[in-house]
């Protein structure tokens, strides 16, 4: 198997798999049932130089209705979505060409006003909100690029969107890039104004809070809620960073950033501790770690570890199944918290 995602919406534990041979596969885990529900005809993309030891894989997302499903070439420029019910090919996605290999490929499902929405890097410097169904753009603006001897745009963003986490009531959505020197920088924002309001909330828009500053991107992080967030290492420098959680709220503006950007808007900082390394879940009261530990679970309020389980390091959480998931070589070793 290739990767794994659950079907949060579903009853019980029901998971989406894709398999070497690029199919999909809904797996109910209660009962074992194991049906094939699509194929991802992504292609290879030429072999890039490895940025940072990251390379080029094949990655699934699939919304919480379990409506759709994405397959993308994170650290590269291309992928698809897929309509689950009937298997079809709904859309194709292009992220740009300009350094696609420094970042996982921008998209996460989001549910809007009762629909699910694709939210989705449509250039370096570009997100975009698309119908998953039909592919049709719901976020039109002006030029977000220019060209040498051109005039700058007014809403320009000299931003390489990274990796997307919607929060748990799609109320918001956290961005994990960079921008040059080169440093990395996650930013949130309010997803409905974005597309209901102002098309240009993911550039510039009034609900936009800067989160942290440092010389790495791409780690771990995660929503507890749709207010707060926990995003992993204490420092701003990677080779002096330690492993831990810091801990933000996102509903108001803090204390002004580093001095290199502090005209920004910047969330307000909860509290940071150390332990916590590898990937990031909550359940919406606990952090979970998992790394070459264990998964480890704690208390995002006072930094406590407050359990771990050796030997068991999943690759996702199922909410609605309240049950972690990690791909054996033959099997789905499943951790439930009830």
């Amino acid at each position: 198997m290739s990767d794994l995602q659950p079907i949060q919406g579903a009853l019980g534990s029901v998971w989406l798999l894709l398999n070497d041979r690029r199919e999909l596969l809904r797996l109910d885990a209660t009962t074992g049932e194991c049906v094939s529900v699509a194929n991802a005809n992504l292609d290879d993309e030429p072999e890039r130089p490895p940025w940072n030891n990251r390379t080029a894989r094949r990655r699934l997302h699939v919304s919480a209705r379990g409506d759709f499903a994405a397959v993308v070439n994170d650290y590269g420029r291309f992928g698809q979505v897929l309509d689950l019910g009937s298997g079809r090919l709904t859309m194709t996605l292009d992220g740009g060409d300009y350094h696609p290999e420094t970042v996982p490929f921008s998209l996460a499902f989001a549910e809007l006003l009762g629909k699910t929405v694709l939210i989705h890097r449509t250039s370096w410097n570009r997100l975009d909100i698309s119908d998953p169904r039909t592919g049709e753009l719901l976020t039109e603006r002006g030029p977000t690029s220019y060209e040498s001897g051109q005039e700058r745009p007014a809403h320009y963003l000299d931003f390489f969107h990274g990796g997307l986490h919607v929060s748990p009531g799609s109320k918001r959505l956290l961005d994990d890039g960079w921008m040059w020197h080169p440093v990395g920088v996650l930013a949130a924002w309010s997803i409905e104004p974005w597309l209901l309001e102002n098309r240009w909330e993911s550039e510039d828009g009034a609900t936009k809070l800067d989160i942290a500053a440092r010389d790495d991107w791409d780690c771990a992080a995660t929503w507890l809620d749709d207010h707060r967030l926990a995003i992993y290492g204490i420092g701003e420098e990677s080779d002096k960073m330690i492993a831990g959680a810091r801990i933000f709220d996102v509903s108001t503006a803090g204390a002004p950033g580093p001095n290199w950007h502090d005209h920004g808007r910047w969330a307000r900082e909860l509290m940071a501790f150390p332990g916590p390394s590898g990937k990031f879940f909550s359940d919406g009261t606990w952090l979970f770690s998992s790394d070459a530990n264990g998964l480890s679970r704690w208390d995002p309020a006072t930094g406590a570890l407050a359990g771990r389980l050796p030997g068991y390091e999943p690759s996702c959480f199922h909410p609605g199944a309240c049950e972690f998931g990690q791909l054996g070589e033959h099997a789905l070793l499943r951790v439930g918290l009830r």
